[in-house]
């Protein structure tokens, strides 16, 4: 009996002592990850003098649930009408975060595509010109010259060095470097580049600005597309391609009959988690947004009052913020289990 349940039954199937361990392990972490949204949703509906005098855990027990909290946040005093307290900061985080998902799903798509299918070799000597006349254009912002001349004289910089010096270079980036340094963008915390971030943004007049948070968080999270999407293209085998160029496809056929439908489940998972890292980006909404372009995460660090944190306040924003990506997880549930198992966030 105890060699039955110690050892397992086949190579592919882990001995019944073994699945009764992981389901253990499996049940008591789910119940701390529930309990969490649990506590979160009862202190929703709790006045401040329920939070305040302990732990309460059973509502119409412990407690008598209350709607105060909710009407605080989302009514006008004294009236039944909605209030732009918290539907401002709501639809901003909304419009902005889906937008800069968007977009850093479509250049991240293009990018993976392009580096597992076509071979570059970009010089160094180009690159380090490039990033000089970049450093040129800022340089100029700053010293009060109109941006559009500044990226002119930049771009005729460029140019002229290209065709002058830019030919005795030799060396070249290959493949996988050009990966690396773009996923290599992502482990640099937020806090060092924000400072530059928020002059550059300043001089282009995009403080306060949906433009300016989108084009922010698409440069964010755009190395964690790439870094999904590349290793999920390289599971589509290049043979598939390559007899639809045979039997006469265009490319952009190919793109949208074969690989379009094959990296869906690779595309959707991939938004999603775009979507979570750009709907609860707080460092650079702090220091690129105002009053008129406030997120959900800055509303939600401001309960944080003189008089302490206003659990309660919090629990009904950090609700509102959070049903939104729940919902779309549920819709799309089998799509991004298929992108994640075929391998869309393999590491």
């Amino acid at each position: 009996m105890i060699r039955r349940m110690v050892a397992p039954a086949s190579p592919f199937r882990p001995s019944p002592l073994t699945m009764i361990a992981s389901y253990l392990v499996l049940g008591v972490w789910s119940l701390f990850v529930l309990f969490a949204l649990y506590w979160l949703f009862i202190t929703a509906f709790k006045t401040p003098g329920d939070v305040n005098n302990g732990a309460r855990y059973l509502p119409f027990g412990d407690y008598q649930p209350s709607l105060d909290a909710w009407r605080e946040m989302l009514l006008e005093p004294g009236t039944n009408n909605f209030s732009g307290f918290v539907l401002r900061p709501f639809f901003n985080t909304l419009i902005v975060g889906l937008l800069s998902s968007l977009f850093a799903l479509l250049l991240g798509a293009s990018t993976s595509y392009a580096l597992t299918r076509f071979t570059y070799r970009p010089k160094w000597g180009l690159i380090g010109l490039f990033v000089v006349c970049v450093a040129l254009v800022v340089v100029l912002a700053t010293l009060g010259v109109p941006w559009q001349i500044a990226l002119i004289l930049g771009f005729a910089a460029y140019f002229l060095l290209a065709l002058t010096i830019g030919r005795r270079f030799e060396k070249g980036l290959g493949n996988s470097d050009i990966a690396f340094w773009l996923v290599s963008q992502r482990m640099l915390p937020p806090v060092i580049v924000i400072i530059p971030i928020y002059v550059m943004f300043q001089q282009f007049h995009l403080l306060n600005t949906h433009l300016g948070l989108i084009i922010a968080y698409t440069a964010a999270n755009l190395p964690l597309a790439v870094w999904f999407l590349r290793d999920y293209f390289q599971t589509i085998p290049i043979e598939l391609e390559e007899s639809a160029f045979i039997d006469g496809a265009s490319r952009y056929q190919v793109l949208w009959r074969i690989i379009l439908p094959l990296s869906l489940p690779g595309l959707i998972a991939t938004f999603l988690i775009v979507l979570v890292f750009a709907w609860n980006e707080y460092t650079m909404a702090l220091f690129l947004t105002g009053a008129d372009t406030q997120t959900l995460p800055l509303l939600v660090v401001a309960q944080n009052a003189t008089r302490g944190p206003q659990w309660w306040n919090i629990s009904v924003l950090v609700t509102i913020m959070i049903a939104p990506i729940v919902v779309l997880a549920i819709i799309l549930e089998r799509y991004i289990a298929k992108g994640i198992l075929i391998g869309a966030v393999k590491g």
